[in-house]
């Protein structure tokens, strides 16, 4: 039987780390700040806003938020986010994703000032990840590593295959696997026999938006199956990219959809609001 991968009981032992370690910046006179901006009335949106604000209650971080009407215009998001750049009690800015119709995310993360980034996505942080430079990692794939590496999972010189090549999640996942000595394949829409490469992978890690796509065809026998996709399904379940019953008996370690990666965003994401670039 595969090893299921608890993300809530890693992403719980994260957070204890951060809450301690922000008692002893405190006891410093330091702080943390974090502002998120929600534009519209997106549920899931709000659900997300939602446990971000009691993850940062938990670690004991400010949280600022800002809820604006779907009808703002671009320009009154980025005269806030330029605001909140130049507030020097302002330690991280996330602005929530997606933006209703006619804004433009593109330049909404690009406004984001890099050191205040907690995101990950400007192409800043990105660019130094691929070159090894200090910045802020994207959220769920700095989290995958996370799962693995506090699993007892060995990352180095095992054949990685990540299905997905999104800017949030698949690139810099291939990047963060690579950095961790893995050797890694990304495959996407036009990669041909896609479950023959999956297939090769020790550590497969999808992401590719499809509900319970990769079924036991495409899993190596003992290989270590990572499900970043989240889906409600008519009868109100969730469920990921992997068909989890199917693939289970085939894996050695496996995460659950929910309570696998979904946690581990929101605590890494906690990461970058209390160990900012600039320290």
């Amino acid at each position: 039987m595969a090893e299921r991968i608890d993300g809530k009981a890693i992403s719980l032992q994260i957070k204890d780390e951060l809450k301690k370690q922000l008692e002893e910046i405190r006891a410093q006179g330091g702080k943390r700040c974090l502002a998120v901006i929600l534009v519209g009335e997106d549920p899931a949106s709000k659900v997300y806003v939602g446990n971000k604000k009691k993850a940062c209650e938990y670690i004991g971080i400010e949280s600022r938020s800002y809820e604006l009407p779907a009808e703002t215009s671009q320009e009154e998001l980025l005269a806030l986010i330029d605001k909140l750049n130049k507030d020097s009690e302002v330690d991280g800015i996330l602005v929530q994703l997606p933006l209703p119709a006619g804004l433009d995310e593109r330049q909404v993360i690009r406004a984001i000032a890099p050191e205040k980034d907690v995101d990950g996505f400007h192409p800043v942080n990105v660019g130094s990840l691929l070159i090894g430079e200090p910045g802020y990692v994207s959220c769920t794939p700095a989290g995958v590593i996370q799962l693995l590496k506090r699993s007892g999972i060995e990352i180095a010189g095992k054949e990685c295959v990540v299905v997905g090549r999104s800017n949030i999640v698949g690139k810099p996942m291939a990047a963060l696997l690579l950095r961790e000595n893995g050797t890694v394949t990304v495959c996407h829409s036009r990669t041909k026999n896609l479950a023959e490469v999956c297939r090769r992978a020790d550590i497969l890690v999808v992401a590719v938006g499809k509900p319970r796509m990769i079924d036991a065809s495409y899993i190596k026998e003992g290989a270590v199956v990572i499900d970043v996709g989240i889906h409600r399904m008519e009868n109100g379940k969730l469920c990921g990219d992997v068909d989890f019953d199917a693939v289970e008996p085939h894996c050695s370690a496996i995460t659950p959809v929910p309570g696998g990666v979904g946690p581990m965003t929101i605590a890494m994401l906690m990461n970058n609001c209390v160990n900012r670039v600039t320290e």
